[in-house]
């Protein structure tokens, strides 16, 4: 069938949160190829929106990076073919010998979600539970878990902006031109650009495309954030534009709070924060004065210095001026499935002891977690689309780390540099093989919810993560077969009938409640519609969802109790072509989902009290004789994906993932435009080209994220493209309670070659 003939079929873009919905034609060999693609009107989020980036999806789909069978060890490091059989038996067996000799405990899971592949993250908690383990990771608790802790103490959870309608619009460390991160991004920024009653502000060193845009840029020194936000809040404090009123209504600790801001040196703080008095007075005001604000945080500050104390100040300057729970503000969303499992106080992990948020461990202190003699040490590892040998601080320590375990084994499309070092590779299907979902969706008052079909089935000898999990938990005893027989046979009587019976089966036995998501793929799946069988733990997702915010289902349409309410949802999810909203709120509802203890915001964290204090008292963020530059170690560019992508001929634009560098600092150590430099850090260097870039400070340096891997050309050896940036960034550079890596504050070293 040629693409003009073919139909458009429905599904979402992989490439970053907002998973925009997109149409594709199918075509080439067997119908197997994403020969064009489009936005998808119909969806309720993104209305027709994308990006340069998911035109480029067939580089991930197709190609030969994609494994095909599953990959055994030897002795000598390469790698046998083995059969499935043999690999489930096998792995079964390595994990639960494991397990019998040190506990579940003792092996550790990384990944299980992320850049849309999120219903393995479901699925793999059956084999945790199954296995008993406890303490994982993912990319979110080396970006996310500060602000998360934050949120969690001041508000009970994740809050998000409306900048739909927002007066003023404030991105943190956050370039949304090409990190997106709000639906339509670029219409949405252009529309705040152009309304002369709208203003944008954007906190960043770099002039970036959204700076550009904006009507205030705040070219913060790099890491020199907590200075500037400070600042910002005391200007408030000090001129009277608090929202004292509001405050006493709605929160708790102002009184304990606003005495650290009375007294702040404005203009010292300032000035170490590199941006001038009177424009941050200026923005203080605009802020101040505005009928409502919507903010984004990101990376860019996430993982820099002081990085929770940022997340602090931040809420502080959103919550100071009253902008939450109205039109054009803060609010808390409803919730499909929650972003991480809360705030887990007092929760450590076993050899460090480092504070884990969220359910999940800081990245930098698994190979401290690993490299010792510590009885309740990690001593096995499963990875579940994630590679974090490459995405990971310290790359070589954490290759030590992986290397000096007892089993590895990497679920993944990819030979990734994490898989080189498993025991065992096992392969699946890839994202459009396969049913999956959308769960970063924070949208408001209409949230919604995307289950997509499988576009194709896969690839043969491949199947879905849902697939492997099930047979993992079999081989393990954990599944049983009368279990899923009656689960089969009460889907045939009925909802009503199947719910009973599911309730009656984990009442009876609580262990089937941990495995419930390979439980109901193993009974229902195949029972489902064509190309939605992983879709089948959603079910139980939808029986969650619906008593949690009961009213805001009602509201979308889902009627009646909230068992009839849920059956409506998931069946809603799996008829409809797009995503579906399941949810609609008023901005009461913000407030009533303030889940402190008391139900009040929450404005005093003492812990960081101290920390803010520091600052009058710190120095100026900067370089040293040795280190004179400030390295960004992964700066999202208009094509870089992380490591989804491994063929390098998907980007359009800068293949060889540039050092982008000031024009005047390349003069003064010689090197031109496209030349070649010797980049080093303390943990070590690597060969760049330099883009010269006036949208950089002085002194201060940036590389992409997603280069650095190699790629199966076909034509000899692998193709190695660009610099792994985590090849040059150290583990012990951390936030002290987060453990989040301060990856775009790294200090380097230049010299032209």
């Amino acid at each position: 069938m040629s693409p003009a003939a073919s139909e458009w079929k429905s599904t979402a873009c992989i490439l970053c949160e907002c998973n925009c919905g997109i149409e594709v034609q199918l075509g080439g060999a067997e119908g197997r190829n994403l020969v064009r693609v489009r936005g998808d009107d119909a969806h309720p989020a993104s209305k027709g929106y994308a990006c340069e980036k998911p035109s480029r999806l067939d580089f991930y789909q197709n190609g030969p990076h994609r494994l095909s069978k599953p990959l055994r060890r030897r002795a000598d490091g390469g790698f046998d073919e083995i059969d499935w059989d043999t690999a489930i038996r096998e792995v079964a067996q390595k994990l639960s010998a494991v397990r019998d000799a040190h506990g579940g405990e003792s092996i550790f899971y990384y990944g299980g979600g992320g850049q849309g592949n999120h219903l393995p993250g479901a699925y793999g908690r059956s084999t945790k539970s199954a296995l008993g383990m406890r303490y994982q990771a993912s990319a979110l608790s080396q970006e996310k878990t500060g602000e998360f802790w934050v949120a969690t103490r001041m508000l009970g959870g994740y809050s998000r902006g409306d900048f739909e309608h927002c007066e003023v619009g404030l991105f943190l460390g956050k370039n949304p031109w090409f990190s997106h991160s709000i639906p339509r991004a670029r219409v949405t920024l252009r529309e705040i650009a152009n309304d002369p009653n709208r203003c944008l502000i954007v906190i960043d060193p770099r002039r970036t495309e959204t700076a550009e845009l904006a009507d205030i840029h705040l070219q913060v020194r790099p890491g020199g954030d907590a200075f500037l936000l400070a600042a910002l809040v005391a200007v408030i404090v000090q001129e009277g534009l608090a929202k004292t009123d509001w405050l006493a209504e709605h929160a708790d600790g102002w009184a304990d709070v606003v005495t650290h801001f009375e007294s702040l040196d404005v203009a010292s703080h300032c000035e170490k924060s590199g941006v001038p008095e009177e424009q941050v007075r200026a923005a203080a005001r605009r802020i101040a004065l505005a009928e409502s604000m919507a903010t984004f945080e990101d990376l860019g500050v996430q993982m820099n210095l002081h990085s929770t104390l940022v997340s602090y100040l931040h809420k502080l300057l959103v919550l100071t001026t009253g902008n939450f729970g109205k039109k054009g503000a803060g609010y808390r969303p409803s919730t499909f499935v929650a972003l991480a499992g809360g705030a887990d106080e007092g929760r450590k992990t076993p050899v460090t002891g480092a504070r884990i948020i969220g359910g999940l461990t800081p990245c930098n202190v698994i190979p401290d977690e690993i490299l010792t003699d510590h009885p309740k040490r990690f001593r096995a590892l499963v990875v579940e689309s994630g590679n974090p040998a490459h995405s990971l601080a310290d790359s070589g320590r954490m290759r030590e780390a992986i290397e000096s375990l007892e089993c590895v084994v990497v679920i993944d499309v990819a030979f990734s540099e994490t898989a080189r070092l498993a025991h065992y590779v096992l392969p699946v299907a890839s994202q459009f093989e396969k049913a999956e979902a959308t769960f970063f969706n924070f949208e408001f008052p209409h949230n919604y919810f995307h289950l997509r079909k499988a576009l194709f089935p896969p690839q043969h000898g491949l199947f879905s993560e849902a697939e492997l999990h099930a047979r993992l938990c079999e081989a393990l005893g954990a599944l049983p077969a009368a279990a899923v027989a009656a689960l089969r046979a009460a889907w045939q009587d009925g909802r009503p009938a199947f719910r009973a019976k599911f309730f009656e089966l984990v009442g009876g036995n609580p262990k089937l409640l941990g495995v419930a998501p390979a439980l109901l793929y193993r009974a229902i799946g195949d029972l489902l519609p064509e190309g939605l069988a992983e879709g089948a733990g959603v079910w139980a997702l939808c029986q969650l969802a619906a008593p949690r915010q009961l009213e805001s289902l009602q509201r979308a349409g889902f009627a009646g109790s909230a068992p009839e309410a849920a059956d409506a949802l998931f069946d809603a999810l799996l008829s409809s072509k797009s995503a579906v909203v399941f949810s609609i709120d008023d901005w009461a509802e913000s407030f009533a989902r303030v889940t402190t203890p008391n139900r009040r915001i929450q404005l005093l964290i003492p812990e960081l009290l101290p920390e803010l204090d520091a600052l009058a008292s710190e120095p100026a963020p900067g370089a040293s004789a040795e280190f004179p530059f400030i390295l960004s170690a992964g700066e999202r560019r208009s094509f870089t994906a992380n490591t989804i992508f491994r063929n390098p001929d998907w980007r359009r634009k800068d293949r060889s993932g540039a050092l982008r560098m000031n024009p005047d600092d390349a003069t003064r150590i010689g090197v031109a435009d496209g030349g070649r430099a010797r980049l080093s850090t303390k943990r070590g260097s690597a060969e760049v080209v330099v883009e010269l870039s006036d949208r950089m400070q002085p002194g201060h340096v940036s590389l992409p994220n997603g280069l650095g891997v190699d790629f199966p050309n076909g034509e000899g050896p692998r193709l190695k493209t660009g610099v792994a940036p985590n090849d040059l960034t150290a583990s012990e550079d951390r936030d002290w309670i987060a453990g989040t890596p301060w990856h775009k504050h790294t200090p380097a070293r230049i010299e032209a070659l």
